[in-house]
């Protein structure tokens, strides 16, 4: 019978009538090899405000990589910067300037007492913005915050839930990765029903590092890899929407001074950390933060499922068309930014988010469901790669 149907049938028919548009199916047919690319999708339509309002914005932090004012918040027609802060006078007055802003305050704590201000940036060091984001919350404010959304601590993690819970104002964690241009495509394919249930996930955060990052403190000195796993495990999480349940994790020693015994407040001696993450889905994801490869900087992921896969832009499954893949437009002001265009979408999200009076796409349950997994997985890198069951901070 098979036969019969390929013999009265275009073998390319054939293989759409099964749905698969499959790179080895066509080839193995003899057939032109094909894709589903991300980049030859149409554009969305061009950007429309929510609201005419404008959200008024403090920013905090600007620090060694200018980081305060990267995301374009000085540029989006539905926000007004009312004050800036860094502890550092020669940085604050740079964001004051980056931001065309004239009024600044010399700490946080003395900015969310600004009763004019409504929503906070906070791009502080990383040690600080669990703390501070809860001290914005609890002042009122919405909160945006650079990554991770804590560092190293599940205590801090289950307080952080507990103040959004108790606020119910809106929490946002900046990860680039969700808004990287892949990224952001297969989440879209995935919720399409393009991949079915994901076996299989990769998720790679690679920078070169043999000489620290300066950093407030020197709190990057030594900083545990997965500590900082977001750029890496927003390729699952910020996909799927799923969980991670249990971890197994090798740690390795490139040789740097910062991870030799004694040279770090953290008792870290490893650069680099790749873990095998157990899904909820029943599928394991490798995970990883590498500081010694040599020369290499980047950020990506793929993902691997029962009904497709995906790799950078290409798209290999059974959807015959594929749902709107361009990330949300952006106000001609607003450019897209660094991090792989991520910064704009970011920031455009949280604002619009609040105009909307909805949950932003990391919320605070996301943001732990990317950042708590790497804990468990230096743990389990500590202790031999023993297999350690990842705990949750889900709704109750």
């Amino acid at each position: 019978m098979v036969g019969n149907l390929m013999g009265s049938m275009a073998r390319r028919e054939f293989l759409e009538r099964l749905g698969v548009v499959s790179l080895g199916a066509m080839a193995a047919a003899g057939l032109p090899a094909g894709q589903a690319d991300a980049k030859d999708r149409p554009a969305s339509k061009a950007w429309e405000p929510v609201s005419e309002r404008k959200v008024r914005v403090g920013i905090v932090g600007y620090g060694v990589c200018r980081f305060g004012a990267q995301f374009g918040f000085q540029d989006h027609p539905n926000v007004e910067i009312v004050a800036v802060s860094d502890l550092i006078p020669e940085r604050r007055n740079g964001l004051m300037e980056a931001c065309r802003c004239e009024k600044s305050y010399d700490s946080l704590e003395e900015m969310v007492k600004d009763p004019k201000i409504e929503a906070i940036f906070v791009a502080t060091d990383a040690p600080s913005h669990a703390r501070h984001c809860m001290d914005v919350l609890n002042h009122g404010k919405h909160v945006m915050t650079a990554v991770p959304a804590v560092l190293g601590s599940l205590e801090q993690a289950q307080q952080l839930v507990e103040t959004v819970q108790k606020t119910g104002l809106k929490y946002m964690m900046a990860e680039t990765s969700c808004f990287h241009e892949d990224c952001y495509a297969m989440r879209q394919i995935y919720h399409a029903g393009g991949f079915g249930r994901l076996i299989y996930s990769e998720g790679e955060y690679y920078h070169y590092s043999p000489t620290p990052i300066p950093s407030y403190k020197e709190w990057r000195v030594g900083l545990p890899p997965l500590w900082y796993p977001t750029h890496s495990t927003a390729y699952y999480i910020g996909v799927t929407g799923k969980r991670f349940t249990s971890v197994s994790c090798v740690g390795f020693n490139a040789g740097y001074p910062a991870v030799q015994p004694g040279a770090n407040k953290y008792g870290n001696p490893f650069s680099d950390e790749i873990a095998l993450f157990q899904t909820s889905e029943g599928g394991a994801s490798r995970m990883l933060m590498c500081k010694g490869v040599f020369g290499l900087v980047n950020e990506t992921g793929r993902v691997f499922g029962e009904k497709g896969y995906m790799s950078e832009l290409n798209y290999q499954g059974i959807l015959k068309e594929l749902p709107d893949l361009a990330r949300p437009p952006l106000p001609p002001s607003v450019d897209a930014g660094g991090h792989g265009g991520s910064h704009g979408p970011l920031m455009n999200e949280f604002i619009t988010a609040i105009l909307q009076d909805r949950e932003p796409l990391v919320n605070v349950y996301e943001a732990l469901a990317m950042t708590v997994p790497g804990i468990i997985a230096h743990q389990s890198a500590l202790k031999g790669s023993e297999t350690l069951k990842v705990p949750q901070f889900d709704r109750t």
